[in-house]
Formats: structure tokens, sequence, C-alpha cells
């Protein structure tokens, strides 16, 4: 089981390891203690499906398809671009806004599709997960499995420790200064990802 379990493991979460649009979107969440436990197992089994899919095979279809990528491209640094321009807004407002004791949490639909939007509307995720994945699970024959269960249980021991972990930081994000930078650097790192997937 080790031979391609512990591969799939560590590819696995060295892959969701850098902080992006989802793991900031899960942070912000986890500090606030909002909908945890939807959160969470939203992204984890989104990864699941696309890991399954990747090592299936479906990586096939972007090498057949060449059109899509560029598609995904765009329509995923469009979206951040939007929700890095709401976060910059939201560290302008300041206290108001980003103290979660005088906020109301939004609801649990709105979470969860914006949660789906910034996991599906990522094309690094179909790289990952789909192609560099599904690809990598080839070289462990008849144990791709294996290789898939091992990234997937990486997936699943991520996003729960990021979400539930990010507890241990509320002592400081009780300063309405903390969550400020935080949407600060959640803007940044949203316009990043969309200036780094338009120049390709």
């Amino acid at each position: 089981m080790t031979t391609a379990f512990l591969p799939g493991f560590a590819l696995g979460f060295s892959l969701i390891l850098a902080i992006g649009s989802q793991n900031a979107f899960v942070l912000r969440h986890g500090l606030r203690g909002e909908h945890l436990l939807a959160i969470c197992l939203v992204c984890a089994v989104s990864d699941a499906l696309l890991i399954s899919a990747g090592v299936a095979g479906f990586g096939e279809i972007t090498r057949r398809l060449p059109g899509l990528e560029p598609l995904l491209r765009y329509a995923g640094a469009a979206f951040l671009l939007v929700y890095g321009a709401r976060a910059f807004h939201a560290a302008w407002r300041g206290q108001e806004a980003l103290d979660p004791a005088q906020s109301t949490p939004p609801g649990l639909a709105a979470t969860l599709g914006l949660c789906l939007a910034l996991t599906w509307l990522n094309p690094h995720v179909y790289l990952d997960t789909v192609v560099l994945l599904g690809s990598v699970s080839t070289q462990y024959p008849g144990e791709q499995g294996l290789f898939a269960l091992g990234a997937i249980t990486a997936s699943f021991v991520f996003f729960f420790s990021l979400g539930y972990g990010a507890r241990l930081m509320r002592p400081l994000f009780a300063r309405p200064a903390a969550w400020q930078w935080l949407e600060a650097a959640v803007g940044v790192i949203m316009w990043a990802i969309a200036l780094q997937l338009v120049l390709g």
C-alpha cells in the first residue's frame, strides 16, 4: 500500500499547500468559525472528484480540446479579479465589516456557492489534480487507485486542518486591524493569481 499511497499523499499535499484563492477562503472562514464543516467537505470532495477523474484518464480531454484551457484560464482570471476587488473593499471599510462579533455571517447557500466557484473556476486546480496527478499515477501500474486514495486523503487532511486549525489564530484576529490585513492579503493573492492566468 505504501508504494503508491504515500507518494500520492505527499504529492497531493504539496500541490495544495501553497496559499491560493481556495485556501485563503477556507482560512478566512476558519477564523470566523462560519460553516466550517460544509466548506471543508466541499473543498475536499471537489478535490476527490477531480483527482479521481485525472487518475481515470480525464486528462486526455484537455489534450484533445486545446481551446478548453484558455477558456478556463480567462474565466478564472475574471472571477478572481472580482473577488479580489471585494476583498480590497472589505479591507478599506475596516472594523465594522471585518469584526466577526458585529457582522452577520453569510448564508450557507451563498457561502458554498462562492466556495464552489473558487474551486471549479480555478484553472490551476485542473492542472494540478486532473493533469499532473493523473499523469504521475501512471507510474504506479495496477496501483493507481491507491495513489489516488493517497492524494485524496491529503486533501481531506489539509482542508480540515486549515479550517479547524485557524481557531488557534483567533486571538490575533480579535483586533480589527488584523482582519483588514488579512482581507488585503487575500486581495493581493487573488489579483496575483489572476495576473498569472492572463499572462499565461
